[in-house]
């Protein structure tokens, strides 16, 4: 029975049942009263209506089964939860492994780029590169030196999309991959530009996921840290290209013998493919793969925009080629001299300079070509395998080196550490002591046999020939007659006289010294030699002009210095005009250059395992030395033939177009009659007090001078103050 009772001018329904309250048939019975319009009371729907209301949550909490039930999430919906989910999950295990890792780098706050390690620039007195030294192998170059083309190659192909990524390119990656999954192998990395250099600034070449995680955190460094332009100039100057060369200065000097601002589209797109592989994709190495890896940049660029297809055609039409070495790499033997004395004048080296060395080049590469053009034409026939050039001027300045046949085949330099016996080579320092004890080219000694203990050296042609003045026993090499002016002199005069001249090497003061069995380098005679053509001055021997910043301050400059007067100014005259003999009719008669004043004297050790050819002009002294590293004998090479004809052809083509000029004070002792005499109009040149106090009383003619006679020096060539005060 349904009861209704009014609340709030509503009327409620309430049902009482004997059982669970049923909606629909509620409902169902509700709408039947509707219907019928009086079957059921208003006031008792109203009532039923109340209790129904009540008897609902009573039934409710003791049916708990019957509660209604939710609906149930979809797959899709459970899907993408599950993605959330495991996503935020991947974040923190991501966060977390960054974290990690970069905890394993130094602060960012203490993060730099480390510096560049230092290039030694070494160049030609013309200003022109003959090497660079130091770990890179080339000066930094900034951006902006550059020709356009040559970074743009490089983005083309390594990082094309470098302007528009923050360091990490996740298109980038994506395409290597797919290219990578395409091509069933790595044909395409994904790492930018940015993270490349990440990698050679502060991590190892390993390949790791760990260094891979570390790239990444610093590429973004770089990226926050300097501009897009200043990260390219870092990559440039720092990415390796093979052959010892770091940047892409060092590169274009390395293969292409120029620096990196001359360097063709074609050049740039070689360069700019090579990084990819350096040791095989080498254009000195594997050309034609250094060439199809260049077609694959210029495509790229033309792709981008970054050459016109015109520019593109001609390229491809004139691909790049390694150009060969300037001097075949005698360069090297001069940086390497360069390098070994830097230290003693500017100390540490802490950024980029440039060394002005004295060399020329034009003649570094005559003399080269000259030693190697005669061992390659007659080495084989003479068992001669190696040699050594050294021109300088008369003040000491090398103007050319060469340590060797072949610097990529030996690096050892035989005109600066090889030291050997120079022979004949030799004498002339046994003659100067002689001379300045009161000899004279025309004082007479015996060519004949000698024998000292037991010792009796003999001459070359191991004939004799009497009473023989000392210009022609010079010009002829006579061993006999330098033994006797040793013995006379005593041999450690002679040590005396070759030290003075300039001379280190360590020398043996007995009796075969005048005939140069103790050893000295190339270097060193050439230096000592120096001192007649110069007129009596000792010099140092030297390479380095100034050395300079990168910013142009200058670091050192070479001041005039040298050993000071070495030799009395007559003393040189007559030398000079004893070693001008051997040009005329001795030794060296094939080295004679019409129309100049030469002197000098070649050398023939035991066995012919050396010889040697050193003479100078007035503006250049040059020495030649031939033999074989083991000390094996050659056949017959002698200072007469292979080096006389060397020296000849750098002599000839470095004089060629000079002013010839005479040799100091050998005109006042040519020969003439068999006497020394002035000449009709000798220049002016240094002399002594004495000299000239003496040519003033003869009537500006040297007094007549007697032979000296046999068994020692006199002293009748005493000048006038020597007579007059009794100096010895």
């Amino acid at each position: 029975m349904a009861t209704g009772r009014e609340r709030k001018g509503r009327v409620e329904p309430r049902f009482e049942a004997d059982g669970p309250a049923d909606p629909a048939a509620l409902d169902l019975r509700l709408s039947r009263g509707d219907r019928a319009g009086g079957g059921v009371a208003k006031g008792s729907s109203r009532t039923a209506a109340k209790a129904a209301s009540k008897a609902a949550p009573k039934r409710a909490s003791r049916a708990t089964p019957a509660a209604p039930r939710r609906r149930r999430r979809s797959f899709l919906g459970t899907l993408v939860y599950g993605t959330m989910v495991l996503g935020l999950w991947g974040l923190v295990a991501v966060a977390g492994i960054v974290a990690y890792h970069a905890s394993q780098l130094p602060p960012i706050d203490q993060l730099a780029v480390p510096k560049r390690p230092p290039n030694i620039a070494i160049l030609a007195a013309d200003g022109s590169l003959l090497a660079n030294r130091g770990e890179t192998g080339g000066r930094t170059v900034s951006i902006r030196e550059l020709p356009p083309y040559l970074p743009r190659a490089f983005v083309a192909i390594e990082d094309r999309r470098f302007y528009g990524h923050l360091g990490i390119d996740p298109v980038g990656i994506a395409r290597a991959i797919g290219q990578n999954l395409t091509r069933r192998g790595v044909a395409q990395g994904g790492s930018t530009l940015t993270q490349q250099l990440a990698k050679n600034l502060f991590l190892t070449q390993e390949r790791t996921a760990s260094r891979k995680i570390q790239e990444a955190i610093l590429a973004l460094w770089l990226e926050h840290k300097y501009t897009k332009d200043e990260i390219l100039e870092l990559y440039l100057n720092r990415v390796y290209f093979g052959a010892g060369a770091y940047g892409v200065e060092a590169a274009a000097q390395r293969y292409f013998a120029k620096p990196a601002k001359d360097v063709t589209l074609a050049e740039a797109a070689m360069l700019g493919g090579l990084v990819q592989a350096p040791s095989r994709l080498a254009p000195n190495r594997n050309l034609p793969a250094a060439q199809a890896r260049a077609a694959q940049v210029l495509a790229a660029m033309q792709e981008l925009g970054f050459a016109k297809p015109a520019e593109v055609q001609t390229a491809l039409a004139q691909p790049a080629k390694p150009a060969r070495a300037k001097g075949g790499g005698s360069a090297n033997y001069v940086a390497d001299l360069v390098m070994d004395v830097l230290d003693d004048y500017v100390g540490k080296i802490e950024t980029d300079v440039a060394v002005q060395t004295t060399v020329d080049p034009a003649l570094q590469g005559i003399a080269e070509r000259a030693l190697v053009d005669e061992l390659n034409q007659k080495g084989v026939r003479y068992n001669v395998a190696q040699g050594a050039v050294v021109s300088m001027r008369p003040d000491g300045a090398i103007r050319a080196l060469i340590g060797g046949r072949d610097y990529a085949q030996s690096q050892f330099n035989r005109a600066t550490t090889a030291k050997r016996q120079p022979g004949s080579a030799f004498k002339p320092f046994v003659y100067l002591a002689a001379i300045e004890r009161g000899l004279t080219p025309d004082t007479v000694r015996d060519d004949s046999p000698v024998n000292i203990k037991g010792w009796s050296p003999e001459n070359y042609s191991r004939s004799y020939s009497g009473p023989v003045a000392l210009r022609d026993a010079l010009a002829h090499s006579l061993n006999t007659v330098a033994v006797r002016l040793g013995q006379e002199v005593g041999p450690k005069a002679v040590v005396q006289t070759a030290q003075r001249l300039g001379i280190t090497s360590p020398l043996q003061a007995n009796a075969s010294l005048a005939l140069g069995t103790s050893e000295v380098t190339p270097l060193e005679l050439v230096g000592a030699y120096a001192a007649f053509a110069n007129g009596g001055m000792g010099v140092i021997p030297y390479v380095i002009a100034s050395v300079k910043s990168v910013d142009g301050r200058t670091i050192y400059k070479r001041a005039p210095s040298g050993l000071g007067r070495v030799i009395d100014a007559n003393a040189v005259g007559m030398m000079n005009a004893m070693l001008h003999e051997v040009f005329v009719s001795g030794t060296a008669k094939k080295g004679d250059i019409p129309g100049w004043d030469l002197g000098g004297k070649t050398g023939t050790t035991q066995d012919f395992r050396d010889a040697w050819a050193v003479g100078f002009s007035g503006t250049l002294v040059t020495g030649v030395w031939l033999g074989n590293d083991d000390g094996e004998a050659t056949k017959k090479v002698s200072g007469g033939n292979l080096p006389i004809e060397i020296w000849n052809r750098v002599m000839t083509a470095a004089l060629r177009g000079d002013k010839p000029v005479p040799l100091p004070g050998a005109a006042r002792w040519r020969r003439s009659s068999g006497t020394a005499v002035a000449a009709a109009a000798a220049p002016a040149e240094p002399q002594t007090l004495g000299g000239l106090i003496d040519n003033l009383v003869g009537g500006g003619q040297p007094p007549a001078r007697q032979p000296a006679p046999r068994g020692g020096p006199t002293r009748e060539d005493k000048n006038f103050l020597e007579r007059l005060f009794g100096v010895d």
